[in-house]
């Protein structure tokens, strides 16, 4: 199913951001949308190494990753952007891929997050 989304930030070039895995992971983009009542913030990150067919990093290894990425990068990002939202969802994938669209090739993970007393909090997907 396709939402709507407005693009927040394209990063252009590409902005790449250490975790704690080591793998590198670059921005790809940040969106916001509406799901039904409630503000969803996408912080969408290329990491090429979780790609299925000779990647090197599976879920297990990119979930610390993408906490990190939501403390570390999001949190500040919507207090300097001055945008709030309700959910905030990390998102990897193996290469950049159009929101929305289905790319059965690509390997993607996706956390979701509530900010509570400014701390991330796992939502599961």
């Amino acid at each position: 199913m396709k939402h709507a989304a407005a693009l927040i930030l394209a990063a252009t070039p590409a902005l790449a951001v250490d975790v704690p895995s080591g793998q590198p992971v670059e921005l790809q983009e940040v969106l916001v949308d509406q799901m039904g009542v409630e503000t969803w913030v996408r912080f969408r990150f290329v990491a090429p190494q979780i790609a299925r067919d000779g990647g090197t990093v599976d879920h297990a290894v990119a979930a610390p990753d993408m906490s990190h990425l939501c403390t570390t990068l999001a949190i500040p990002y919507l207090t300097d952007q001055a945008l709030a939202g309700d959910v905030i969802v990390i998102s990897l994938a193996d290469r950049p891929t159009e929101f929305g669209t289905a790319d059965p090739d690509a390997t993607q993970f996706f956390e979701a997050y509530r900010l509570q007393d400014g701390i991330c909090i796992w939502e599961g997907l």
